[in-house]
């Protein structure tokens, strides 16, 4: 049985997942950054929606935060589980791309017993066997990853060592540029459990602004489809773990 969860950043965006069949979402805002905290409006308008994991990340750009932030980013925690989030996603290193251990503790133990993944931060550590080994000491729940690799898809050698090393110590989640296509191999190749996507396609610009007020005015907007969270969830039936669910 492989479980499904999709990366949204609309309260639309969570509704579709759950048509899909998906069995819960990372939300998150602002996908084009990489993700970032979604608002607190967001969170209330999708927990009764779906099981929700709630992304906190500051900002976009790299993941060695400073002390403010890291305030800041637990507080949010705290915040999305006292509105119903079931799970938070973090992540932060430090300047020498190790885990930041003390920021870790700190966001942790604003987490208190709700679980918590560790996001693709993971992606980024120097020594990505080191950070494991940090993660599975501090306690973490659960490990988004592509490997260290752009896509799940390239990384599906790297993913496979990842989940042998955990064991039942830290589950892994296999996600970047999964889709329809790929989904059974990234499962059957690496043996995960969990398996992350988007399943976004372009959405229809309503308007354009007359005076531009960002530099991501004339960006494509993209939407979550319940259909090709759909289609990647029948995909996931023809890999070796069975169907999802």
């Amino acid at each position: 049985m492989v479980l499904t969860e999709v990366c949204v950043e609309s309260a639309a965006g969570a509704r579709a997942a759950a048509q899909g069949g998906a069995d819960r979402i990372e939300l998150c805002a602002a996908l084009e950054l990489g993700g970032i905290t979604p608002s607190a409006g967001l969170i209330e308008a999708v927990v009764d929606v779906i099981c929700t994991h709630v992304l906190i990340r500051p900002r976009g750009g790299d993941f060695h935060y400073d002390k403010h932030e890291i305030r800041v980013m637990a507080k949010d925690i705290e915040y999305a589980i006292d509105r119903g989030a079931e799970s938070v996603v973090v992540g932060a290193l430090d300047g020498d791309g190790g885990v930041d251990l003390p920021a870790m503790v700190r966001l942790l133990g604003a987490a208190g017993d709700v679980p918590v993944t560790f996001h693709r931060a993971f992606d980024s550590a120097r020594n990505p066997l080191a950070a494991l080994d940090d993660l599975m000491e501090l306690g973490v729940d659960r490990l988004l990853t592509s490997g260290g690799k752009p896509t799940a898809e390239q990384g599906m050698v790297q993913i496979a060592e990842f989940v042998r090393r955990c064991g039942d110590d830290l589950r892994v989640l296999a996600g970047g540029g999964v889709d329809p296509g790929n989904a059974a191999a990234i499962v059957d190749i690496t043996g995960v459990r969990e398996i992350h996507f988007s399943a976004r396609v372009p959405a229809e610009t309503r308007s354009r602004n007359a005076v531009p007020v960002g530099p991501m005015d004339d960006s494509p907007r993209f939407q979550t489809s319940a259909g090709l969270v759909r289609a990647t969830i029948d995909a996931l039936s023809r890999s070796s773990a069975g169907p999802p669910g």
